[in-house]
């Protein structure tokens, strides 16, 4: 009998951490690696932010807190919710965990049982399948694939729920597609969501701030405020504020949702770092201008990616609506041959067979459960970008 618990046998590690922490063990070995496996900006925290977290230390703020959040963050987030986005929360209906994935971790295992359902649209973020799987309940997914936008029909969500159906979680902008909702869009889900009262709405909006071209970034409950009293609406400050490593996300929910998320996380890991809340504080009330100076480096090096990807030999990559990943197809190649005599059978192969030959790491998209295509974060350097589209069209052009 295996000492381990049995619910490991039903999950897996993270693909977009595996391929990462490959990146870096060829890198230590003397391979020159470039790695666009991190969805994580290379752009610095902004130093209003790192001051507040320093001068929380030198204030003696680093004791224990409330176990999710203390209540400068809880009021921040609350006006950061009506100024953003016109919803309307009261510090009981708040919840701040150690990063965002926490927080839907917490709301999962607060709410299902064996035999619930939780809708996913694909491609998804690597995580979710299996926080589901955890949670002792089934993902069941929806396509959504690059001939919609990878993007969900109302149709296709409609003939997807069931009675069994507890949970949509719905990522807009989209890791790892980049697909953005509009507001016409998400009208359309909200109007299904509404024939199904008994669906819950998980809305990841960690991408908010990262979307191009005049895309105008709206969450389901704002749209359909009938969905409040059954929407959990997630954020956090990692990406948009470059934070990743400070470790703080959080929620606007029901209240009674949100003291069940407490209960779970009272159990866990406790309060999220009391330096890091203060830094979210200034992150959330402090300036913002930045946010805009980084996506106009951002959209540079989306295009710069779209266009080279586009001229490589057998890949198609539509352009994105936000967040910093791109999702290319790689169809085209399929069934070809790789230097070293490898046929290319599944995007799997060739995310593996580009990184022998080329010392380019990116994440199959069978990890995010559609393919072939595979995931490129061009939140890196732009000159590394741009010699690892430069190595792709070589690898692409190579196959036989």
């Amino acid at each position: 009998m295996s000492f381990l618990a049995h619910s490991l046998s039903r999950v897996k590690p993270s693909a977009t951490i595996a391929v990462t922490n490959k990146a870096r063990e060829l890198k230590a070995a003397g391979r020159d690696v470039i790695g666009l496996g991190a969805g994580e900006p290379d752009f610095d925290t902004p130093d209003n932010i790192k001051d507040a977290a320093i001068r929380a230390i030198r204030e003696g703020k680093t004791k224990y807190t409330a176990v999710d959040g203390i209540p400068e963050l809880k009021a921040a987030i609350v006006a950061k919710f009506q100024r953003e986005n016109n919803l309307a929360y009261t510090p009981a209906q708040i919840s701040v965990g150690t990063g965002g994935k926490q927080v839907l971790y917490n709301a999962l295992m607060a709410t299902l049982n064996p035999g619930d359902e939780v809708l996913i649209p694909a491609p998804y973020w690597v995580s979710y399948p299996d926080m589901v799987l955890l949670a002792g309940a089934e993902p069941k997914f929806i396509d959504a694939s690059m001939a919609t936008g990878f993007k969900v029909l109302p149709d296709a969500l409609d003939a997807a729920i069931t009675p069994a159906t507890k949970w949509l979680i719905f990522n807009s902008p989209s890791n790892p597609s980049g697909a953005a909702y509009t507001r016409a869009e998400l009208r359309a889900i909200a109007d299904v969501l509404m024939k199904h009262p008994h669906v819950w709405v998980m809305t990841d909006d960690m991408y908010e701030h990262l979307v191009y071209d005049d895309f105008v970034f709206t969450t389901l409950a704002e749209v359909e405020p009938a969905l409040m009293d059954r929407t959990l609406t997630v954020n956090g400050v990692s990406k948009a504020y470059c934070m990743t490593g400070w470790r703080i996300g959080y929620a606007g929910g029901p209240a009674h949702l949100i003291k069940a998320m407490a209960n779970i996380q009272s159990q866990s890991t406790s309060n999220p770092s009391t330096i890091s809340q203060w830094a979210a504080v200034e992150a959330l009330n402090g300036p913002q201008d930045f946010i805009a100076a980084n996506n106009v480096v951002f959209k540079e090096r989306r295009d710069l990616v779209v266009s080279m990807l586009n001229q490589a030999r057998g890949l198609s990559c539509p352009t994105p609506e936000g967040a910093f990943y791109v999702y290319p197809s790689c169809e085209g190649l399929i069934g070809r041959t790789a230097p070293t005599g490898k046929v290319i059978a599944t995007d799997e192969d060739f995310v593996s067979e580009l990184l022998e030959a080329e010392g380019v790491a990116v994440v199959q998209g069978s990890a995010f459960g559609l393919g072939p295509n595979f995931r490129i974060s061009y939140a890196t350097a732009t000159s590394d970008l741009e010699e690892a589209c430069i190595r792709i069209q070589r690898f692409c052009g190579s196959l036989a």
